[in-house]
Order: structure tokens, then sequence, then C-alpha cells
């Protein structure tokens, strides 16, 4: 009998994160939940297990060069890493990032988690998962990343997020270079766009989580051979 497969999602305490940890955990994945707040942690785990998920806790700050590692010691095996963690960093009036106005340390309080925390966690997993026969790696970005939707006057959406936006920007650039680097292996990495999703990112507009997940959930299963270096929404493919 073939040994249970282990997933890893970032920022799963809540939110969507949770709804992909419980989706892939419905698929028969043993799934760690990656979470900095302990009590919220266990909160989760204690929750999916009652799903009967096969649910474990993972400390994981991915800010945090020390907790990153930790986690990576923790595990025994992984095949399956979706990077959800991330933050919009504070909003002005009218949910907006003025980029005229914006306080540098925001943008780079951002950019650490939403871009440099994938690219350590990503990094710091590797070694797990090159040991995988069906590694998988999921972005979580936003189609506000879109250079070609917030450019065109006609189908920009939704506020200026002047520190946000960017950092999902520079998270697909990233996302492409893994691509490139794992050309001719087993890895696949994709970055996905949940959608406008009702959790408190979002002050609770939008669709459910579980349905925002199932993107996620989508492309952390990819068959071998599937696309890699993507970014796709429910839809289909969202236009860098």
């Amino acid at each position: 009998m073939s040994e249970t497969k282990t997933a890893l999602v970032t920022g799963a305490n809540k939110g969507i994160g949770y709804e992909i940890a419980a989706g892939l955990g419905a698929l028969g994945y043993r799934v760690g939940v990656g979470a900095r707040d302990a009590a919220r942690l266990e909160t989760a785990v204690e929750k999916l297990r009652a799903a009967g998920v096969e649910a474990f806790g993972v400390p994981l700050d991915v800010t945090d060069d020390r907790s990153v590692a930790d986690a990576a010691g923790t595990l025994d095996r992984l095949d399956i890493l979706v990077n959800n963690a991330g933050i919009s960093g504070p909003m002005g009036p009218g949910w907006e990032q003025d980029p005229t106005a914006l306080d540098l340390d925001v943008v780079r309080t951002v950019v650490e988690t939403n871009v440099i925390g994938v690219i350590r966690v990503t990094n710091a997993m590797l070694p797990l998962l090159r040991r995988s026969a069906s590694p998988r790696i999921v972005n979580v970005s936003s189609s506000v990343a879109s250079l070609t939707r917030q450019a065109d006057p006609a189908i920009a959406i939704g506020p200026i997020m002047a520190a946000y936006s960017p950092s999902k920007s520079f998270l697909n650039a990233v996302t492409v270079h893994y691509a490139r680097q794992f050309a001719g292996t087993d890895i696949l990495i994709n970055a996905v766009c949940p959608g406008l999703v009702a959790t408190d990112f979002t002050g609770f507009l939008g669709r459910t989580p579980q349905e925002g997940a199932a993107v996620a959930i989508r492309y952390a299963t990819l068959p071998d051979g599937g696309p890699t270096g993507t970014f796709a929404e429910d839809g289909g493919v969202v236009p860098w």
C-alpha cells in the first residue's frame, strides 16, 4: 500500500487557506496546517480532524528564517506545497493604497510576506518536494496582479492597491522563473487567483472561501504532464 501523500498549506488557519487544506484533506491527503498564531492553528487542526481530515499543525511564520527551517525539519515527506499566506498592508479610504503617499515600510512588509516569504518557504521545502513522485507547488496570487487588466481602464478591476497588487505581480514573475528552473522535472508550479472571496481580508465581500479554494486545489492535484508556469482562475488563464 502506498503512503498517504502530504500537503502543506501556509496561512491555513482560516479563510481560503483553511478551505484549501479541507479540500485536499477530503481528497485523502495528509495536510499540514501552516500558521503563525498557535491558538488559531490548534483550533483549525481540531476542526479539520473533526471533519475527518488527517491534519497536523505546522507552526510557521513565512517571514522568519528559523521558523521556516524548523517547519521543514518537522516534515518527513511533502508532495504539495500551497503558498497561501499573504497580507494586503494597511488600506486608506476606499480600500485604496495611493502610490503617491505610500509608506515605504508598508511596501517592504507586504513584499516580505507575499514574495520573499514564498521564496523562503519554497526553497526550504524543495529537498522534500524533490523526493516526491509528483511534486506540485501552487502560489496563491490575485487577478489584481495582472498588468494587462490593471493597465486597461476599460477592464481595470478593484481599487488602486499600490503595495498589494505589485507584490502579487512580483510573485507571478517569481513563479515563472521557478517554472523555468524546474523545466524538464516532475515539479509543476503555477499561480492561481481565487477571486473575490468573503474573508476578513476583503471585509467579507465576495463568494465563499470554498469556492475560492477550488482553483488552488485543482492545480495542487494536477496530473503528471500538466501545465506549469501559468496564472489561472476558475474561468481559465489570466493574462499576465
